[in-house]
């Protein structure tokens, strides 16, 4: 049997010498954009765009978005959007962080927002965060074989920490304290003090704290700090004559002590800091302090390269071989003894159903790979009880740090496994944003059917059989003997039209 890649590869088009790809990142500080030529097996980086938005200036404490900032996030996406219209769809990746994370109602923000950049938005956690800003660096400066490197990306609101070898990370976390978020946090009347100073101190270090032992046994060669704010910090080092641009324990005190010398944040003034930094500069060097007290750190060095870039090089691996999502699926099949022969079965038969209906119902390589994936993890609640086994699975899926994958892309995986056996309740698809929906509950359908073809679990392949779709019903037809002779099977079939139309797909079964 074909596997799931293979079969998205062959129907998705290959890239080609020349191909553009753009990654979007809707940071909580700066919205970025790298547009790059793939140009013999490599990426050229040909364009990029960043515009200071500051949207968790806007939160307000309660998942709200102030007007002003979301205004100002769509006329920056709007903008981003004419220079992404030329590029294919399928080449482009736009990826929202912290800031939309935390939204009470991500959707009345994604809807225009994706209206204004003409492409969906796909929101990420932390983790998945945290790996691609690792994958940017680890491209950007390749990794010495066999070392491991600390990687610190202090954003706007969050910052990530990340242990890797190679090109892959090894342990990831993501906290709540970025430059914006915490200056607003524990100054958010402007003042600046020591006192006030050393007790923010204390609370951000504590964050750090939760991960610091296992971070200091694992060890690493080297540090690397991402991003603006850690580039920031690290031009102000080499204004000040301390570095030559990396940031140091030595240093950074001095830095600090400079910075404290005003008592006002508008009235802050450091050799080599910009304008447009000086507001949110003072949260930044608190979190980095707290980083290298608690990680014992004494030098980190400055990549310009950050999550923007690891999404262009993870887009290379999603149309590859090479596609992380894959291993993840893997290591779940083996963390929660999936069958998985059955869920084999299951999946191959999913396959035969989606090849007859893909035309009819636009449904494209991303859905095939999501049905795929869905099929060989549809039995994972098992592991946790028997009795309602698909709502605890639609649970682990969807609550779970699954590497490579976004959260609406968790959600749709999610909802297939929820849907595909019992009654399917109306609230299955509501995480799902409206450009989904039709290929989550048609693809969901399609599970539903594999699944129960295969209820019996028999090892024998499923017969030729035929399916035709239409654009809300869907006739299969089996072979009247292989049927007859399954009698159980045939009134499971028989039963399922009335459930399966929760689906918006009327179901008609017929035998010859």
């Amino acid at each position: 049997m074909m596997d799931a890649l293979a079969r998205a590869g062959s129907l998705a088009p290959p890239l080609r010498d020349g191909d553009m790809l753009a990654a979007i990142d809707i940071g909580s500080n700066s919205f970025h954009m790298v547009v790059a030529s793939y140009t013999l097996g490599q990426l050229r980086i040909v364009d990029r765009l960043r515009e200071t938005v500051r949207m968790a200036e806007g939160l307000d404490g309660k998942g709200g978005l102030s007007l002003e900032v979301r205004q100002r996030a769509l006329q920056c996406l709007a903008r981003f959007g004419q220079r992404i219209r030329d590029i294919p769809p399928q080449r482009v990746r736009a990826l929202a962080t912290n800031t939309v994370r935390v939204l009470a109602a991500p959707q009345a923000f994604l809807v225009p927002a994706e209206t204004a950049l003409g492409h969906g938005i796909e929101v990420i956690s932390g983790r998945e965060e945290a790996r691609l800003i690792y994958l940017g660096v680890a491209h950007a400066q390749p990794p010495k074989p066999g070392q491991r490197r600390l990687v610190i990306d202090i954003g706007g609101g969050s910052t990530e920490c990340i242990i890797g070898r190679g090109f892959g990370a090894i342990e990831r976390e993501s906290l709540q304290v970025g430059c914006i978020a915490t200056t607003r946090r524990f100054f958010g009347n402007g003042k600046l003090s020591k006192k006030k100073w050393r007790e923010a101190l204390i609370e951000v270090s504590a964050e750090f704290q939760q991960f610091a032992n296992a971070y200091r046994a694992l060890g690493w060669n080297e540090a690397i700090g991402a991003s603006g704010t850690n580039k920031a910090i690290g031009d102000i080092c080499a204004a000040m004559k301390l570095t030559k641009g990396a940031v140091t324990a030595e240093a950074l005190p001095v830095l600090r002590d400079r910075l404290l010398q005003a008592e006002n944040i508008a009235d802050i003034e450091l050799p080599g800091l910009s304008d447009e930094r000086r507001p949110i500069i003072a949260g930044g060097v608190l979190v980095l302090e707290a980083a290298f007290g608690v990680l014992g750190l004494q030098r980190m060095a400055v990549s310009k390269a950050a999550m923007r870039e690891g999404v262009l090089y993870d887009m290379l691996g999603r149309g590859s071989e090479h596609d992380p999502r894959e291993a993840s699926i893997i290591g779940f099949t083996h963390r929660y003894g999936i069958d998985t022969a059955q869920a084999a079965r299951v999946e191959a038969t999913a396959m035969r159903l989606f090849e007859q209906v893909a035309p009819a119902w636009k449904l494209d390589p991303d859905d095939l790979l999501m049905l795929a994936w869905a099929a060989r993890l549809h039995e994972l609640g098992l592991a946790i009880a028997h009795s309602q086994y698909h709502v605890h699975g639609a649970y682990v899926i969807e609550n779970s740090d699954i590497a490579g994958f976004s959260r609406q892309e968790q959600q749709f995986l999610a909802a297939l496994v929820r849907s595909h056996r019992r009654k399917i309740p109306k609230s299955a698809f509501d995480a799902l944003p409206d450009r989904l929906l039709a290929a989550a509950r048609r693809s969901a359908a399609l599970l539903r059917i594999a699944a129960l073809l295969h209820r019996s679990r028999e090892a024998d392949e499923i017969p030729e059989f035929d399916v035709e779709a239409s654009e809300r019903g869907l006739v299969l037809r089996l072979p009247r003997r292989w049927l007859d002779s399954r009698p159980l099977l045939r009134a499971d079939l028989e039963g399922e039209p009335p459930d399966i139309a929760a689906l918006g797909v009327m179901l008609e079964i017929q035998s010859a």
